[in-house]
């Protein structure tokens, strides 16, 4: 115990001697373009998932239950980060990693980093794809005024090369600077879109009849409710998931102090639940009229 002691001490002793994380050159990140990009990287393909995470889960009251515990692990992974980026003076996930860890699990993390955002790439891709398509067809129809099944085929109206454009024009130019802090006007505009999204499926809930059809509950009690409450965990987790990028931003940020990260991870957190939430709750209530009414 006496040994582990001395060496906590040596490594904040190390960690106060070291300078702030001020090596990544450019402008500094305040408080609001840091929340920005926070919740551009947490929410996005997830906010599609909670309204069957919701009525998996049991309904309102429970899915928010799970929310709000998996809030407390998130939140405090996102201190931990921050926590373990400032003693060790690294700006990236896989150096802070490799800085704390050791070597070896830092190459390890280096190729699940890798890895894991290769599959988030591809799963936004596909995304984009599914809705340049949609966006082509409503075109076709307003500009003709034609159903999009008569609209003919030119390599400009596929979804595939509109596709390979907005990764060149738009994606490519925003993945080469090295320095974060650039994302924080297009965060904002990713933010107000999912906000937008939200506020869209609330109007059309309340502004559409509701057809009743009798048919099977969408969940029910007892022990299987228990088990689909805790079976929505990783999906309901996998939505706040901005751990990846959470230590690129503290290091970009003029006020590196932790409690100010803890308030910047708290705010980013409870925005993403109140959008989830809305989402989740305002669908599984017009599920709720279509199948048990």
């Amino acid at each position: 115990m006496e040994e582990l002691a001395r060496e906590s001490i040596n490594l904040l002793a190390s960690a106060s001697s070291k300078p702030p994380l001020d090596v990544v050159a450019g402008p500094r990140l305040g408080s609001m373009g840091a929340i920005f990009i926070m919740l551009k990287s947490a929410l996005g393909a997830g906010l599609l998932n909670f309204p069957w995470a919701f009525a998996r889960a049991g309904g309102i009251r429970s899915a928010v239950t799970v929310e709000l515990v998996s809030l407390v692990f998130l939140v405090s992974g996102l201190i931990i980060l921050g926590y373990s980026s400032s003693i060790s003076g690294q700006c990236t996930y896989q150096a802070v990693v490799k800085e704390v860890c050791g070597p070896a699990i830092g190459q390890l993390c280096e190729i699940c980093f890798v890895f894991n955002l290769f599959m988030i790439s591809v799963a936004f891709l596909v995304i984009a794809d599914d809705q340049l398509e949609k966006l082509s067809g409503s075109l076709y129809e307003l500009v003709t005024g034609l159903p999009e099944s008569e609209m003919p085929y030119h390599f400009y109206t596929d979804q595939r090369f509109a596709l390979t454009l907005l990764c060149i024009l738009l994606i490519l130019p925003m993945s080469i600077p090295k320095e974060i802090s650039i994302q924080k006007y297009i965060s904002v505009l990713g933010t107000l879109a999912a906000t937008y999204l939200t506020i869209a499926i609330i109007i059309k809930y309340h502004t559409t009849p509701h057809v009743l059809i009798y048919a099977t509950p969408l969940y029910t009690s007892g022990i299987s409710s228990w088990a689909s409450m805790f079976s929505v965990i990783p999906t309901i987790c996998f939505g706040f998931q901005c751990h990846e990028a959470s230590i690129a931003i503290y290091s970009s940020m003029e006020n590196q102090r932790l409690s100010h990260w803890v308030f910047i991870s708290v705010v980013s957190m409870i925005f993403c639940l109140i959008i989830y939430s809305l989402t989740g709750q305002t669908v599984l209530h017009f599920l709720l009229h279509l199948f048990t009414s």
